[in-house]
């Protein structure tokens, strides 16, 4: 069988191309190790325009955007581009354009956080994509270095203001996502400029807990996240740098997994082998979810639990957005 890059020869259009890559990236995100040298590669023969490098931009943008789980390999895609693309057209190369395209987005922030819920979901996606970037995208420094982009920390942070602005659940929803994949990064780096825009940010949940309409279920959600930033976002001393965090070397790799129960009773986290199965499995035999255990310390990676001491039943949104989120670390977990 000849590899997928193989093929490319027999494309019509580069969005023809591109469009199939990102699909077959979405379904088989493992083969972005072994084919992204190559699609690069390909791009260099056929990006020989402004208009093609925009063109590219907008299709892994709205890819990233629109398809479930495909932000964080998104991310990645776009950093390795951003390294390997040779074309760099004084319109701007393709982290330029990138980001001018995130740009568009964000100024839109506050207007978006008020609209209606197609637009929000869209919204939603956006920002979630901007944090992936902001973990993934590696930019050079003068000495040789690899940094991370500050205006794209800047730009989170004005994304939670925005959200925060109008605290409706799925606005909040979004921001207890944003602050669990990024947090302990962006404190880290606030706290290096002497900043501490963090306890502004915990303060601004706090008031939100107090104050707002939003429901019993997502106000618990915000308290585990102040809880979880009071712990130190549940760092251990002595982990990998994130580049390298693998199960086996980084104590914290499964350290917000929360643990489900078979039908016999044995606890499972997403560290289990068997994890998809069982978890289909649970969700077959259960409507909503059961109330959570703390983990036991003899499972490997054991942490707390996202909900746990909810006395009734989720409303249906949080539960698709506990659902998601677990299913969302499976796929990461699988990189």
């Amino acid at each position: 069988d000849s590899s997928y890059e193989d093929r490319y020869d027999g494309y019509l259009t580069l969005a023809e191309y591109v469009q199939d890559f990102l699909n077959h990236l979405t379904e088989q995100p493992a083969c972005f190790e072994t084919e992204i040298e190559q699609f690069a590669e390909t791009l260099n023969g056929w990006v020989t325009a402004d208009e093609a490098l925009q063109e590219l931009v907008e299709l892994i943008y709205q890819q990233a955007t629109s398809v479930p789980n495909f932000s964080y390999i998104g991310a990645r895609l776009c950093n390795y581009l951003s390294h390997h693309l040779t074309i760099s057209p004084q319109t701007g190369n393709f982290r330029q354009l990138l980001l001018q395209r995130c740009q568009t987005e964000y100024e839109n922030r506050e207007e978006a956080t008020k609209a209606d819920e197609t637009t929000r979901k869209q919204f939603h996606a956006f920002v979630l994509f901007l944090a992936e970037l902001y973990l993934n995208l590696e930019i050079k420094g003068t000495k040789g270095q690899v940094m991370r982009a500050d205006i794209l920390q800047e730009g989170l942070r004005e994304l939670l203001n925005a959200l925060f602005s109008n605290p409706v659940d799925n606005n909040l929803i979004c921001a207890v996502k944003l602050l669990k994949l990024t947090g302990s990064v962006l404190e880290d780096a606030w706290k290096e400029k002497g900043r501490n825009d963090m306890q502004e940010v915990i303060q601004r949940i706090e008031n939100v807990v107090l104050d707002a309409n939003c429901s019993r279920d997502v106000k618990h959600m915000l308290l585990k996240l102040v809880e979880l930033r009071s712990s130190n976002w549940g760092r251990v001393h002595g982990t990998s740098p994130h580049t390298e965090a693998t199960p086996e070397n980084d104590p914290n790799y499964f350290m917000n997994e929360p643990t489900f129960y078979t039908s016999d009773g044995v606890p499972f986290t997403a560290a289990d082998p068997d994890y998809q199965e069982k978890y289909q499995e649970l969700l077959e035999r259960e409507d909503l979810f059961p109330d959570y255990e703390e983990n036991g310390t003899d499972l490997p990676g054991s942490g707390e639990p996202y909900f746990d001491d909810i006395d009734d039943e989720m409303d249906p949104e949080i539960e698709e957005a506990y659902e998601k989120f677990c299913l969302e670390s499976e796929h990461k977990r699988k990189q």
